[in-house]
């Protein structure tokens, strides 16, 4: 999975993306000028390849909300959290009403799913998450993040759980080091793994693992670890689905090697796609001097990522649904103690 330069698709970015071993691209802000724009930039895009390519991006909302002027604001996934304390069922429908808000605009420019929701414990060391995370209660973060995603999954987009094992017990952000985690397996189980132990058993598409380093269980960071992937995710958790590698590019990666000896490392681990962005040397490295091995059920967990439920933003802002959901989650920035009544 492979990122874009800017707005428009470049000529050489249309030979790249036609390479076989490229299967997607992720957006960034850099690549939204409007709802219209992007709209056409992707139609470019999907008409390169059939089966078409996977469009993904980072739209979990709060700080990571990547097209803004155009779309609704999302509230960050603690808030969600915080209307637990004192309403849960209102938590639960604000969570299901945000993710389907989300994942019906995206889908109405083309795309396919957005790498959300955040599964991390928040614990008040993270930097990087902090607020990202629904709750400090393993058990908090999986019911909401299941209503979450049963909004996501009515407007036709698959889930990506983020970021296994768990990035929110470690200070470091894994774009700028590798962050270190000295607990034993047993913590992490009890604490961490339980919400993506509840969201694989709900049918979970897809999951991001952590460039996070956990010494006293295995050597390699949990992203390289086929202990982490193919023993714990695989085999003991029983999951199905897509296995994204988080950005190759981060620092957290750097102590594999170059970019083809990270790709096999992430792969040989358990990964099914890689993600390589910002970096375009690097992406081009990896095309030319890597071959991964032949994988018969790739291509069938990958198909589940694509998005469902085609709809254009005309009929979904006549939709009274979205009308509704918008208006209160408009509300809600303006004030978050307002009471929902929706």
């Amino acid at each position: 999975m492979l990122d874009l330069q800017g707005a428009e698709l470049l000529p050489e970015e249309r030979d790249l993306l036609r390479h076989p071993l490229v299967g997607g691209i992720i957006l960034f802000s850099r690549n939204y000028e409007s709802p219209e724009q992007l709209t056409e930039l992707l139609q470019q895009v999907h008409a390169l390849r059939e089966p078409r390519l996977l469009v993904a991006v980072d739209h979990e909302g709060g700080r990571v909300q990547r097209f803004r002027h155009g779309f609704t604001p999302l509230p960050p996934a603690r808030l969600f959290g915080d209307f637990y304390a004192h309403d849960p069922r209102r938590a639960r429908h604000l969570a299901e009403t945000t993710g389907w808000v989300m994942a019906s605009e995206l889908r109405a420019v083309g795309v396919d799913f957005s790498f959300a929701p955040v599964l991390d414990v928040e614990r008040g060391i993270s930097r990087v998450i902090g607020d990202r995370a629904f709750h400090s209660d393993p058990d908090v973060v999986a019911e909401l993040a299941q209503s979450f995603v049963a909004g996501m999954h009515q407007a036709g987009m698959a889930a990506t759980g983020k970021h296994f094992p768990g990035h929110g017990a470690v200070e470091a952000d894994s774009h700028q080091a590798l962050p270190v985690d000295p607990r034993s397996y047993e913590d992490v189980e009890a604490e961490d793994l339980v919400p993506f132990e509840r969201m694989i058993g709900q049918g979970l598409a897809g999951i991001m693992p952590a460039h996070v380093l956990y010494p006293n269980i295995d050597p390699a960071p949990a992203g390289f670890s086929p202990f982490w992937l193919k023993e714990v995710l695989r085999r003991r958790l029983g999951f199905q689905g897509v296995i994204f590698s988080d950005d190759l590019s981060m620092e957290g990666a750097a102590v594999v090697g170059g970019y083809v000896e990270r790709a096999k490392a992430a792969v040989g681990a358990g990964c099914d796609m890689v993600l390589v962005c910002n970096n375009r040397s690097g992406a081009t490295a990896l095309l030319d001097g890597y071959r991964p091995p032949h994988d018969p059920v790739l291509h069938t967990r990958l198909a589940r990522m694509h998005g469902r439920h085609p709809l254009t933003r005309e009929s979904l802002h006549r939709d009274p649904r979205w009308q509704q959901a918008v208006h209160a989650l408009e509300r809600l920035a303006q004030d978050p103690t307002l009471e929902l009544a929706f």
